[in-house]
């Protein structure tokens, strides 16, 4: 019986093959699919009494693409160019079936298609739309590391012109239904009650059985080839667009450009041959399996709770007592009521709380102007969040986040007032992104009920939340929190207590290895060129700049003041001093930093740091200054999984690259050492260690981790 697909064939000789992927919320393309379909067509093609085919689908959507955790699986399991032919082609080779088996063949798009679902509309002869708002139609496989590998990159090329199709393949984007009328990727569009009507008036009309680039004396609209004025354009200006949007961490852009480049100019079956050649490349690739783990598979686990206590019941927030109107407040306040939650703003002033609200009323006023949200809708979304400054209007919240001054005495005020109003079953979450939770629990006189939970700013942007478990919080107080973030629509990472949780403490690492190069004589250009090179969004002194220079300090300070005798200060310490106490260069919000921040000019780094810091003699490579920003935070995450702060090497790669910014291409901070390999790794920062500092030893752990040759992930 199959699982993915059903055919009848009516009448009038017409099969309508139905798309149905059992136990699945959307039809994605899987191994069982592939089988299935491959069947299904030849019997479409050599069975006499079929005269033509309708491919739709009995779910709301048409098909989302390919099941990612099946193409992890199988690029999990490729080792040669072999293997990699032999997931790459065999798709390839039944959608081509598809459109030479001599018969019409209809995509009856009831829903979005992405993806392979799109690859596969488009190996039929005709494609007939359903006029839904809702309905998205593209192939965005550059985003998980692919390509098109279905025949994307050559039927789109061929069906809309290079230049068109490039656009949508290398930035991965979504189009409506009108817009891909507009571009004739789709033929008609009709109303959902008149598709299949539709699809089977093509047939019955008599249309073509066969596409275009398979009639003699076929053109690739616009051209094809470097000898084409306007096709070598497009590829010269998006070959040099590609290089400086990726610097050449991610290869796919690139084999799609290439994929294009070559198989427009052949035979489409050549074409397919290019095209699967390329893919096969990618799939031999880590980038692609480290995006695929990462940001798809693994994410879309951690907003489901895959953290979340077994046993627990799930809950769901009504209101929140948000404690502090500030900038990051005022975030966690409006994300809070976007996701329907009754929010209580408080803050020591009616003045500080509304300033607060105010935050949310431009936010509001933004989503207004652009059309994402309705007058009604953003007048209940404001009228949810309530300014005050008295603590007994907390009485009925079921959850506290607060995010005062990171200071522990300030801390303390706050919670032991709103203890003293809200129900004893409300659960305490602190913001804190430094202070231990454990420590900010004893103001609070059920600290099973007391727990981290770490927003990034800006909090309506970010999508990381990391919450943090103090030594004597509850599966229900985890449980309780999580649900908070699903709520939010946010991703959870949950990590144990201690200096700086994990995200603080291994960005921390980051910033301090950037004024340390810049100790040393290192070019500041460099410094931050090499960082962006790497894949980091910013530069480690540029985002000093942006947290201020003065936080970084007063959070060592802290760090200082808390250990005594035991603090370790780190390399860049001298850096950090001269800037703060002596130069009062405390980062953008005052004007100096690292940068200069001239108005109406664009921001540039202050010329005194040569001053300051005179230039070495000797400047080192650009990949050692990219290899030290990245192996000191990659050795700080494995610190962190060794000492318990961490408990997965999952939530250590989501929060580095959801939170701070790790390069995405690595995978995250512990993927990345399995990128480059244990052994290769632990030797590396040996030999940095012996070059730079007794920071990149590796530990004992990791040492007896290499020798035994185990990776963070099988």
């Amino acid at each position: 019986m199959n699982q993915c697909l059903t055919i009848a064939v009516d009448n009038d000789g017409i099969a309508l093959v139905t798309l149905d992927v059992k136990g699945r919320p959307m039809n994605v393309l899987t191994a069982a699919f592939c089988a299935e379909l491959s069947t299904i067509v030849e019997r479409i093609a050599t069975e006499s009494a079929i005269k033509g085919a309708v491919f739709t689908s009995a779910k709301a959507d048409f098909m989302a693409g390919a099941d990612l955790k099946w193409i992890l699986a199988s690029v999990s399991g490729i080792r040669t160019p072999a293997d990699a032919w032999a997931f790459a082609a065999p798709l390839n080779q039944v959608f081509r079936r598809m459109e030479t088996c001599g018969k019409p063949l209809v995509a009856a798009v009831n829903g979005t298609a992405l993806g392979g679902g799109l690859e596969l509309a488009l190996a039929c002869h005709h494609r007939v739309a359903a006029d839904n708002p809702h309905t998205r139609i593209g192939l965005p496989e550059v985003l998980v590391g692919l390509l098109p590998g279905a025949g994307g990159t050559q039927r789109l090329s061929r069906m809309i012109g290079v230049r068109d199709a490039l656009q949508l393949m290398v930035e991965g984007t979504h189009l409506s239904v009108q817009d891909a009328l507009k571009r004739k990727i789709v033929d008609r569009v009709v109303p959902a009650d008149e598709l299949l009507t539709a699809a089977r008036e093509y047939i019955l009309n008599g249309g073509k059985a066969t596409n275009p680039w398979d009639e003699k004396g076929f053109k690739v609209p616009g051209g094809a080839g470097g000898l084409h004025p306007g096709a070598a354009q497009t590829f010269m200006g998006g070959t040099a667009l590609v290089s400086k949007r990726t610097l050449h961490n991610y290869p796919a852009p690139m084999a799609i450009l290439s994929a294009v480049y070559e198989g427009t100019q052949v035979p489409i079956d050549t074409g397919l041959k290019i095209e699967s050649r390329y893919l096969a490349t990618l799939l031999l690739n880590p980038v692609a399996r480290n995006m695929i783990r990462t940001l798809f598979v693994n994410k879309g686990a951690a907003e489901k709770g895959a953290g979340r206590p077994a046993g627990v019941p799930t809950g769901e927030i009504k209101t929140l007592a948000m404690l502090g109107a500030g900038m990051m407040g005022a975030g966690i306040a409006y994300i809070s009521a976007r996701a329907g939650i009754h929010v209580k703003l408080l803050d020591s002033t009616l003045e500080k709380a509304s300033h607060g609200k105010q935050y949310s009323e431009k936010l509001v006023a933004k989503d207004l102007e652009r059309g994402r949200l309705s007058a009604e809708k953003g007048a209940q979304l404001l009228a949810r969040i309530q300014p005050t400054t008295d603590y007994a209007e907390l009485r009925d919240c079921d959850f506290v986040v607060e995010a005062v001054f990171e200071d522990r005495a300030i801390k303390a005020d706050v919670t032991r007032k709103t203890e003293a109003v809200v129900p004893p079953g409300t659960v305490f979450a602190s913001n804190t992104s430094t202070l231990p939770i454990t420590g900010l629990a004893q103001a609070w006189s059920r600290p099973e009920r007391f727990i981290g939970v770490h927003f990034f700013s800006p909090a309506e942007k970010m999508p990381l939340v990391e919450i943090i478990k103090g030594r004597d919080t509850s599966p229900e107080t985890l449980a309780r929190a999580l649900d908070y973030v699903i709520q939010l629509k946010k991703t959870p990472i949950v990590v144990n207590d201690g200096r700086g949780f994990y995200t603080s403490r291994v960005f921390g690492t980051f910033t301090n290895e950037g004024v340390t190069l810049l100790g040393e004589g290192v070019k500041p250009a460099l410094i931050e060129n090499a960082a962006k090179l790497a894949g980091m969004p910013v530069g480690p002194l540029a985002v000093l700049d942006e947290v201020t220079v003065e936080l970084a300090y007063k959070v060592l300070k802290q760090a200082e003041a808390d250990l005594g005798a035991a603090w370790q200060p780190p390399s860049g310490w001298p850096v950090m001093c001269r800037m703060v106490e002596t130069l009062k260069r405390l980062g953008k919000r005052y004007g100096a930093g690292f940068y200069d921040y001239p108005q109406g000019a664009r921001k540039h780094l202050w010329p005194g740091l040569a001053e300051q810091w005179p230039l070495a003699a000797s400047q080192p490579d650009v990949e050692e200054v990219k290899k030290r920003l990245l192996y000191i935070q990659a050795l700080e995450a494995a610190r962190c999984l060794e000492e318990g702060v961490l408990t997965n090497p999952i939530d250590g790669d989501l929060g580095s690259i959801l939170g701070w910014g790790f390069p995405a291409w690595t995978g995250g901070t512990l993927s990345f050492i399995d990128t480059v390999g244990i052994r290769e790794f632990v030797a590396e920062c040996e030999r940095l260690a012996a070059a730079h500092g007794p920071r990149f030893v590796p530990s004992a752990a990791l040492k007896a981790r290499a020798a035994r040759g185990e990776a963070f992930y099988p």
